[in-house]
């Protein structure tokens, strides 16, 4: 698989879900320029779902204001709430005129005629797109051609540890950094995971007389929320490095690739981490789906997540925690999904030149800069991604494990494609009952004819 983005190479985050810069914005500015005169005195709302993020939004909407004359009204849901309002605003005519979107959503938002074509205003405008990272821009346009969002943030996916338990098993940070991992068990992450692995007894999974069924701590946990066709959180930076990919291309994938000989190897490596004790099963991880807390009780010393959850880790006082990069795979490179957002105009709206100053102004410098420095995700805007990298270091959190994948070019988007609920649906399925021991590997053959009968 070529590294960067496929397609260009491929973007986080999961998911497809739905299955993740310099200066921005702007033709003669930044994107800061007074408000057109059809926006001046305007008001209109914007939602997002990170409650982490919503302080730095609002000194975003405040500075707008004040340049513009444009008042934001910002309301903040959780994640399952947020996508039901949101369906349920646009049946009803209540949406919100701007709204963070997901990759996963967007397809579906797209062919439901709810999100505003924005591609003639980002050229009447002038604006540079290629102050974002690399493939970010062109996540949000669609086949044909209509551009329906400018890049928010992105997020990579590394490896949370227990900077104890790493110490106690013998390891340093600097092992951690150059971790291997093959299909055969042979790699050095094996023997990593091994040594974090305790039974009851404390006998550690690579000593003499290990107890499998009965584990006190993993070595590796197993994210219930990240068993789904994009993987992003659990098996795909294993598959993405073994020189694989989802599909034919991204955006707007066509073939998939899930029955392909490196997938299946690597799922049946993974499955072995549990079959060996080294990885809790698929019920317990669904029993608690998000395993942070599980890692703040001390059950596992190793979390692979995404960059969004650095304040969840990072941030927290009772386990000293530190981030290391995914293992180098069988292509002799590491690996990540690479997922943004953007911030999309719903079609209905009765303000869509306000709309659309707050989005260019949202995809600018000016806020991400702002954004960057709250040190809570990494803007799309390369330039902002920098101050971010410095903020996070400012508090004491190292975490270019997460960005050494933007840098050495070892991201891979997350596949955009029409029926992605029902191609995450039946991939799904089959990784879960594969894991769990009640199919054996043909059921991904059986997926993967059945993902690409749907396009056809």
């Amino acid at each position: 698989m070529s590294r960067s983005h496929p397609l260009l190479a491929r973007i986080g985050g999961g998911l497809v879900l739905v299955p993740v810069s310099a200066l921005v914005l702007v033709s003669c500015s930044d994107g800061t320029d007074p408000a057109e005169p059809a926006a001046e005195g305007a008001e209109i709302t914007y939602w997002l779902w990170d409650s982490n993020q919503q302080p730095a939004y609002q000194q975003c909407a405040d500075q707008f204001e004040s340049e513009t004359g444009i008042s934001v009204t910002i309301e903040q849901y959780g994640w399952a709430d947020y996508w039901q309002g949101l369906t349920t605003g646009f049946a009803s005519g209540t949406a919100p005129d701007v709204f963070a979107d997901h990759l996963s959503y967007y397809p579906q938002f797209v062919s439901q005629g709810q999100l505003l074509d924005i591609s003639d205003r980002v050229e009447e405008d002038g604006l540079d797109l290629s102050i974002y990272q690399d493939g970010l821009a062109d996540l949000w346009v669609d086949q044909d051609g209509g551009r329906y969002g400018l890049p928010k943030d992105f997020d990579t996916v590394a490896l949370f540890y227990n900077e104890q338990m790493v110490a106690d098993a013998g390891y340093t940070a600097d092992q951690l950094a150059e971790l291997t991992w093959s299909p055969d068990g042979s790699g050095s992450f094996d023997e990593l995971i091994a040594a974090l692995t305790v039974d009851a007894n404390g006998v550690r999974g690579n000593e003499e007389g290990f107890d499998p069924s009965n584990v006190a701590v993993y070595g590796l946990a197993l994210s219930g929320n990240g068993l789904n066709a994009s993987g992003q959180q659990t098996w795909a930076p294993y598959a993405l490095s073994n020189d694989w990919y989802f599909g034919d291309t991204t955006p707007w994938t066509t073939t998939w690739n899930f029955d392909s000989p490196e997938f299946v190897e690597t799922i049946e490596w993974y499955k072995s981490l549990q079959d060996r004790g080294f990885m809790p099963s698929v019920d317990i991880a669904l029993s608690e789906l998000d395993p942070l807390n599980g890692y703040l009780a001390g059950r596992y010393a190793l979390v692979t997540d995404g960059s969004w959850m650095n304040t969840s880790y990072l941030g927290q006082t009772d386990v000293p925690t530190r981030v290391a990069p995914t293992p180098i795979g069988p292509s002799g490179e590491r690996a990540s999904v690479f997922n943004g957002l953007s911030d999309g105009i719903w079609a209905g709206t009765d303000q869509p030149d306000a709309a659309w100053e707050w989005v260019k102004y949202l995809g600018s410098a000016a806020c991400q800069d702002v954004v960057a420095e709250s040190a809570v995700v990494f803007p799309a805007v390369m330039t902002s991604t920098e101050i971010a990298t410095q903020a996070f270091a400012d508090k004491g959190w190292d975490v270019t494990g997460f960005t050494i994948q933007v840098d050495e070019g070892t991201t891979a988007l997350l596949p955009i494609a029409d029926h992605w609920s029902e191609v995450n649906d039946t991939v799904s399925a089959a990784v879960e009952s594969y894991l769990q021991g009640t199919a054996d590997a043909s059921a991904f053959t059986q997926a993967n004819e059945q993902v690409n009968a749907l396009f056809q």
